[in-house]
């Protein structure tokens, strides 16, 4: 009766096989040459039958070997193939996380940082998108979650945290700046000003109705789709721009930059975590199984509870 084999047996056998001879397999095989020749004649043993004929110099299979050969090689790309499963079945809990693109990129690298540390058998795949793509991601399930803006509907959310909104002008470019800190300006200060529109912007149409309301109409300067790039104008003097307090702060150009309240503009923003939905016609389900998902709500739960760790201590308007 054959005995249980040890692969590593196998290995050798292969190794010499390839190499021709026991030294060279044994360097392959990072072992001593009495070793690698001990454990193919334990192999020779357990088959009942030689494996090799040996000379001065080289080896050759006998019959027996040349038969067992094929089964060796299957047998070791088997052994292979379940390591490699075992090894991508520890990094499957992959999260498919979609961001809004008008939250601050500061904001999710200092999230997602603490999460991998903390999570190295996770795999976290980024989709950026407008709230209305993420939504429609979510109803798809082509991603699990979502750091998205949250609505009174919204189901199945939590928030994370709420914001204001700014107003930035280059430094020194409003007669009322003191520097330092956000001061409170009338619209009307804003007369004849250029304006950079993020054209993301959520508040966008709250924004034109308060400028309207006030008999203002702002020069539009720049147009764009890029936050980092409305900031950078912002900085350079092109024009004023709302934006989101952590959107401002986390640029690193706030040195560069005045900051105001504007009076009578109270809007602010809910950004919150949305877990996808089950599509009960279907069955489909999240990526990641039950357990793994809530570890990871609970890592994004503590990440903002910390304000110090998230970045958002310096939040003036946030409720």
């Amino acid at each position: 009766m054959v005995s249980m084999m040890d692969i590593y047996l196998i290995r050798y056998f292969l190794a010499v096989v390839e190499s021709g001879n026991f030294t060279r397999a044994a360097r392959n095989q990072n072992v001593t040459q009495p070793t690698l020749s001990a454990g193919v004649k334990k192999l020779e043993q357990q088959l009942g039958k030689p494996l090799f004929e040996r000379s001065n110099k080289r080896v050759f299979l006998t019959d027996a070997g040349t038969h067992f050969l094929p089964h060796a090689k299957a047998i070791l790309h088997e052994v292979n193939l379940a390591q490699n499963a075992l090894v991508a079945s520890k990094r499957r809990h992959l999260i498919r996380l979609g961001v809004m693109v008008t939250i601050s990129e500061g904001l999710i690298s200092r999230l997602l940082q603490y999460f991998i540390a903390s999570h190295p058998d996770f795999e976290i795949e980024l989709i950026d998108g407008t709230e209305r793509e993420l939504l429609n991601r979510l109803d798809d399930g082509s991603i699990d979650y979502a750091v998205t803006l949250i609505r009174p509907e919204t189901q199945q959310s939590v928030s994370l945290y709420e914001e204001g909104y700014v107003f930035a002008l280059k430094q020194g470019a409003h007669p009322t700046a003191a520097g330092g800190g956000v001061q409170l300006i009338k619209p009307d200060s804003l007369v004849e000003r250029n304006m950079i529109v993020r054209s993301r912007c959520e508040v966008l149409s709250e924004t034109s109705r308060y400028f309207t309301s006030h008999n203002i109409r702002p020069r539009l300067a720049y147009r764009t789709r890029d936050d980092s790039r409305a900031l950078a104008m912002v900085a350079a003097g092109v024009g004023g721009a709302l934006v989101p307090e952590t959107v401002l702060y986390d640029s690193h150009l706030d040195d560069y930059l005045d900051v105001f309240k504007l009076d009578g503009f109270d809007h602010q923003r809910t950004i919150g975590l949305i877990k996808s939905k089950v599509d009960k016609n279907t069955g489909r389900n999240n990526s990641v199984t039950k357990d793994y998902r809530r570890e990871f709500e609970l890592s994004v739960y503590s990440f903002f509870r910390d304000s110090e760790r998230s970045g958002l201590h310096y939040l003036h308007f946030q409720s």
